[in-house]
């Protein structure tokens, strides 16, 4: 997955609490056995007018004016700005998959829903917890200001405002360490492929009966 180390970017404001997975990627375009694809239809009930359908394509859809990531000043946002209880719902790993895909790298709320918030840092989404009234401002400067930016460094845990004021927020170590070098599950285990040969070997070596049942 792609490294996270800082980020600067254009905001855009979700202002909804409890906003579920099911409203991140609607059911209906889970069929996908494709990790890709999803980032067209995140948030799809609410971007568009007409009900849509796996395989679908944008361009024939109706955009729903009204909604936020519709509007041209959010437009190529990489920062979500959210209320409490983001990602709540449902565990598909989708909904971290459609925002990434969209083009979303953070997440800013007061809390997050605990499958959503592990899964993000699985694909390289990073989820930030601040508290309600440090998300009461950042709400309040991004509708001030057409074009706010956010800088988020992840290295120094800070959320730089556009003023140049910083916000501190707390990530577990292993959890920065992954993002900082783009590690998800499955690279994590191949920085252990010459250890996980050299164990198959022996084992081979000391049960041979093994390598018959493996051919089977």
């Amino acid at each position: 997955m792609q490294k996270f180390t800082v980020l600067h970017g254009l905001v855009a404001p979700m202002d909804r609490e409890n906003v579920d997975t099911d409203a991140i990627i609607p059911k209906q375009f889970l069929k996908s056995i494709k990790k890709t694809g999803f980032g067209q239809n995140l948030f799809d009930e609410w971007r568009y007018l007409d009900h849509g359908a796996p395989g679908q394509d944008p361009a024939s859809r109706r955009p729903n004016p009204d909604f936020v990531l519709n509007q041209p000043r959010y437009q190529g946002a990489a920062i979500l700005l959210a209320r409490k209880n983001f990602g709540c719902g449902s565990s598909r790993e989708h909904a971290p998959w459609a925002l990434e895909q969209f083009g979303f790298r953070a997440v800013i709320a007061p809390s997050f829903a605990d499958i959503f918030f592990n899964n993000c840092f699985k694909n390289g989404l990073l989820p930030i917890a601040l508290p309600a009234s440090a998300v009461d401002q950042l709400f309040h400067e991004v509708l001030a200001f057409p074009g706010y930016h956010l800088t988020i460094d992840l290295e120094r845990q800070l959320v730089v405002r556009a003023q140049g004021a910083q916000i501190a927020f707390d990530v577990q170590p292993f959890r920065k360490y992954c993002l900082l070098n783009g590690f998800d599950d499955i690279a994590l285990t191949l920085r252990q492929s010459d250890k996980i040969r050299a164990f198959e070997a022996q084992r081979l070596a000391t049960k041979p009966w093994l390598a018959r049942t493996m051919m089977r």
